[in-house]
């Protein structure tokens, strides 16, 4: 029986894994904008592409927060720059004791969350696991990785769904140590893999390629030591190498939102590592130019030119 109902604020890659994942043991509800997207899963499910076929699982989708049931577990997994208005959403639907755990990629998205919903109805997470939506609510698994959560009671029948989905769940108490280590592996594969066009695995195959990666990481672990942050392994070269290589085949989000020319999550990524290297007084040329150059490549300027 399904027991759970989640909500799922987002319809792209990685919320339409965690939909496919958890919704043969959990009622799932799909909130998102995109249309063409919303129109798919109600058609046909969210369908799930990988080595065995493709599955279809059913799944509730909407743009309309007084659609979506009083859900006591939100998972948010929308881009970045899109948060506020998720905050906004879930100020609506979110049930008054209910928790939205945040997955998303880059620094700051907590925090907006819990200036709406308030402290005690936001918790962190991260995951490094990675997804390529072959098309309207048509995904495609990429590397697995842990999900690291900051534990807190209400998230408890959320963590055990998602064990039972085959997620790893692991436990962390210090917050900006997650945030960091993920800023860390965003930007040393993402705006990388978005100039060049390729595949995460790519950056380890080019000299060039993987000196960026490398430069970048390095980089982004000097700005959270300098800011008291200890990150969640010794090594954040070797840790992105590893990311790198087990999702080798996978687009990674920046490189499609390139493709698709939507918004990029480069503010939140390089654009958050440049403001804090400033606050801290680390140099930061790399993730500078890394911020200047996706700008460049999707400002609607130099395309019109």
């Amino acid at each position: 029986m399904k027991d759970t109902n989640i909500l799922i604020v987002g319809t792209g890659a990685l919320a339409c894994l965690f939909a496919a994942r958890l919704a043969p043991n959990s009622e799932i509800t799909m909130l998102g904008t995109w249309e063409e997207g919303i129109q798919a899963l109600r058609k046909h499910g969210v369908r799930l592409v990988d080595e065995e076929g493709e599955i279809a699982y059913p799944v509730n989708a909407t743009s309309n927060p007084a659609e979506c049931p009083e859900s006591n577990f939100a998972l948010v997994l929308v881009k970045s720059w899109q948060t506020d208005r998720a905050a906004e959403q879930l100020s609506q639907c979110l049930h008054a004791d209910g928790i939205a755990l945040t997955l998303q990629n880059g620094y700051g998205n907590l925090q907006k969350l819990q200036g709406v919903l308030g402290s005690e109805r936001a918790a962190l997470g991260i995951t490094t696991s990675g997804a390529t939506l072959l098309g309207p609510g048509r995904v495609r698994p990429g590397g697995k990785g842990p999900i690291h959560i900051v534990p807190t009671p209400k998230l408890q029948i959320l963590v055990e769904r998602l064990r039972e989905a085959g997620f790893d769940v692991e436990e962390s108490k210090d917050l900006d140590s997650l945030v960091w280590g993920k800023l860390v592996i965003n930007a040393g594969i993402n705006p990388i893999t978005a100039l060049l066009l390729v595949p995460n695995g790519k950056l380890l195959e080019h000299p060039d390629a993987y000196a960026l990666m490398k430069a970048a990481a390095e980089e982004t672990a000097a700005v959270a030591r300098a800011l008291g942050v200890s990150l969640p392994y010794d090594d954040p070269v070797a840790r992105v190498e590893d990311v790198a290589r087990k999702t080798a085949a996978n687009h990674s989000s920046m490189y499609q939102d390139v493709l698709r020319g939507a918004p990029t999550e480069i503010e939140a990524i390089s654009g958050a590592i440049v403001e804090q290297g400033e606050r801290a007084g680390v140099p930061t040329p790399i993730n500078k130019a890394m911020l200047h150059l996706i700008r460049a490549l999707v400002s609607e300027e130099l395309k019109g030119a």
